[in-house]
C-alpha cells in the first residue's frame, strides 16, 4: 500500500493523539496533557515553525513526521530538523517511514532548504536501519539541558 502524505489538518487531532501516545510510550517518555495540547496548537498555527506531515490511508493516520526549519551557520540557507518520526506499529516494515522521509526531503528541496537532519536512540535498531539507508550517522552526540 502506498500511503498519501499530506499536511496535518484540524480534523486529524484524535488520530494524531493516538499515535503520539504510542510514540511517547515507545520512548518511555510521558508528557503532561498540557504539553501535548500545546504541541497540537503549535502544529495547527500558521505562525509556528513547527509543522507536521501525515501518512494516511483514507481516514486512517499511519504515521507522522514533525519538522521545523531554521537558519544555519554551516550552510548558506536553512536546515530542516525532523524532530519526531513515528509509524503505527502495525504498519511498520511497509515503507511508510521511508515515504515520510522522502516526502520531507522533497519538501525541503522545494523550499530551498540545504540540509535535513534528525537523531534517534542508539538502540533503536529498526529505525537506524532505515536511516542508514539514507546517510551514515555523523558521529555527533546530543546533549540536552532542562532549563
Amino acid at each position: 500500500m502506498t500511503p498519501t502524505i499530506r499536511d496535518a489538518r484540524a480534523e486529524d487531532e484524535a488520530g494524531w493523539r493516538r499515535l503520539w501516545q504510542a510514540y511517547l510510550t515507545f520512548y518511555d517518555h510521558p508528557l503532561p496533557e498540557e504539553t501535548t495540547a500545546f504541541t497540537w496548537a503549535r502544529l495547527m498555527s500558521p505562525d509556528s515553525a513547527l509543522n507536521m506531515r501525515l501518512a494516511v490511508n483514507g481516514p486512517d493516520i499511519l504515521g507522522f513526521a514533525i519538522h521545523q526549519h531554521h537558519a544555519s551557520t554551516w550552510v548558506a540557507g536553512d536546515d530542516c530538523y525532523l524532530e519526531d518520526l513515528f509509524v503505527d506499529e502495525a504498519q511498520r516494515g511497509g515503507g511508510i517511514g521511508r515515504a515520510l522521509i522522502d516526502d520531507l526531503r522533497a519538501l525541503a528541496r522545494a523550499k530551498g532548504w540545504k540540509r535535513l537532519y534528525w537523531h534517534t536512540g542508539r538502540d533503536n535498531a529498526r529505525a537506524r536501519a532505515l536511516y542508514d539507508s539514507y546517510t551514515p550517522e555523523d558521529g555527533h552526540v546530543r546533549y540536552r539541558m532542562t532549563l
